[in-house]
């Protein structure tokens, strides 16, 4: 029983605050699109669709919170994403307003 509570909980989270799954995957590394979805796919169980994380991406990146650049990888290219130091303000912040909810 606590398992699949625990795995529901997960997909809620990841479901409700991919942006925040996101931010947090890039802030560990620079990484690429197909790893953050791999890697979130892995942690929640959910799939992540293209047409979901890329449009957010995109919207991550007009806000400020991360950065792309394109590298070449053999022969193809590839668009790497860095946090920038807003997105890791807005983590902490992030962080902060949720360690509050849970003390109260």
């Amino acid at each position: 029983m606590e398992e699949k509570l625990q795995k529901e909980i997960v997909q809620h989270i990841t479901r409700n605050l991919l942006d925040i799954q996101i931010l947090t995957l890039i802030n560990k590394e620079p990484t690429w699109g197909y790893n953050i979805k791999k890697q979130i796919e892995a942690f929640s169980g959910l799939k992540i669709r293209h047409g979901a994380l890329y449009p957010l991406l995109k919207k991550l990146e007009n806000k400020g919170l991360i950065k792309s650049q394109k590298q070449q990888q053999g022969k193809r290219t590839r668009k790497t994403y860095t946090i920038t130091q807003k997105g890791k303000a807005y983590l902490i912040a992030y962080q902060t307003i949720l360690k509050e909810q849970i003390q109260e």
